[in-house]
């Protein structure tokens, strides 16, 4: 086997959380990124429908889920989303907000993976793609990993790794393994921003359609779109919720949410008495949501032969409709892990461990979570700021 090559600083992981590590690290001195991919970034390549949501204007510690509520506070402060907008600003590259803060770009998600590329070549960094990592050692004064055919040593080990969402990917659990091998602790992974499933196909007669919701469960609410899907539900709103969903659990759904049900159907039925329940209806959800419906909820009838009583009790039923999944779509379709690396065993200003001088772990793999919307992305910068300014500031 060859030489070992000495690095300060070796960054597994060639996503966004190690490939903006990589450019603010490098001013430390020689740095390398590894990974097991072909293409560095194809997270950030696909994310945002090819767009990337690359950060979100109202991004607050709120906006996170983890063991410690208060860990990504530090991180977040010191580089905010401001940040990185200026970052991109820099670089030319046009953006707009789409809905509730989050930022896309205008053109493609390939731009924000050129502006961490001319990052690193700035400052040297190199990258090494195809890559496995078999085998990491700590030695007296760094690290020392066996490749697939080279050998490495480093003075700081970096792990950027992602959790375990979206495996077709190249998504593994290298960071649980590689903590858990240096006697630190992880917190329990699932996955999290996923579709939620349901028994029996209940919704595939209503495949393909949206509608704005409230979907609320006894520790948080969200308002936005809900998608049904051959398998259950989907869109914004289940996806926020199923990172506070646990198995068993109901969700609650209001399909109402900005609607006067009541007061508009009793205002209806003195105009125009003969029109049916379901055609009114119709006026305030989709026509195949009624539809599908009207079984459940006995939309018989025309508007004259409803009661006040059974005018509220329907409105009632929209505007808390009991949902159970049976499971999620799993890994393969969750956008992130919730979970990962305990922080109680990191810094929260460096990302080191608190046990093993120089290694460091960013970004998904550690145990803070974002919600939709460019929140882990922006978590992704923070992460690896913070990690990368230590570093960098150790010449």
């Amino acid at each position: 086997m060859d030489k070992p090559e000495h690095f300060n600083t070796v960054i597994i992981g060639a996503g966004a959380a190690g490939l903006f590590c990589a450019g603010i690290a490098g001013k430390g001195g020689s740095t390398l990124v590894l990974d097991h991919a072909r293409k560095p970034g194809e997270k950030i390549r696909v994310s945002g429908g090819g767009r990337c949501n690359f950060t979100n204007l109202h991004t607050d510690p709120t906006n996170f889920l983890g063991e410690n509520k208060h860990f990504h506070k530090s991180a977040l402060a010191r580089f905010s989303q401001w940040d990185f907008i200026e970052m991109v600003d820099q670089h030319a590259i046009a953006w707009h907000e789409k809905t509730l803060g989050q930022l896309f770009c205008d053109d493609k998600a390939g731009q924000i993976i050129g502006m961490l590329l001319a990052h690193m070549a700035a400052v040297g960094a190199e990258m090494r793609l195809s890559t496995s990592v078999e085998q990491v050692e700590k030695t007296a004064d760094g690290f020392h990993l066996i490749l697939n055919g080279s050998v490495v040593t480093c003075r700081h080990l970096v792990i950027a790794t992602g959790g375990k969402s979206i495996p077709k990917m190249g998504a593994t659990g290298f960071a649980y393994g590689l903590a858990r091998q240096f006697g630190m602790s992880i917190t329990e992974t699932r996955p999290a921003l996923v579709p939620l499933t349901f028994p029996e196909g209940r919704f595939a007669p209503l495949a393909g359609l949206a509608t704005w919701v409230r979907v609320w469960n006894p520790r948080v609410e969200f308002s936005e779109s809900l998608l049904f899907t051959h398998r259950g539900l989907s869109g914004p709103a289940i996806l926020q919720i199923s990172s506070y969903w646990r198995e068993g659990e109901t969700i609650s759904v209001d399909l109402i949410p900005d609607t006067d049900l009541f007061a508009a159907l009793t205002t209806q039925r003195q105009k125009e008495g003969r029109r049916l329940l379901k055609t009114e209806l119709a006026q305030h959800l989709p026509s195949r949501l009624v539809d599908f419906l009207a079984p459940e909820l006995g939309l018989n009838g025309n508007l004259a032969d409803q009661s006040d009583v059974s005018l509220r009790d329907l409105e009632a039923a929209l505007k808390n409709w009991s949902l159970t999944p049976n499971g999620s779509e799993g890994y393969r379709k969750a956008e992130v892990t919730l979970g990962g690396v305990a922080t109680d065993g990191l810094s929260s200003k460096t990302m080191m461990s608190k046990t093993v001088p120089g290694l460091y772990f960013i970004g998904e793999c550690v145990d803070v979570t974002g919600w939709l919307g460019g929140f882990n992305f922006q978590w992704a910068w923070a992460s690896a700021h913070a990690a990368a300014s230590s570093i960098a500031a150790q010449t």
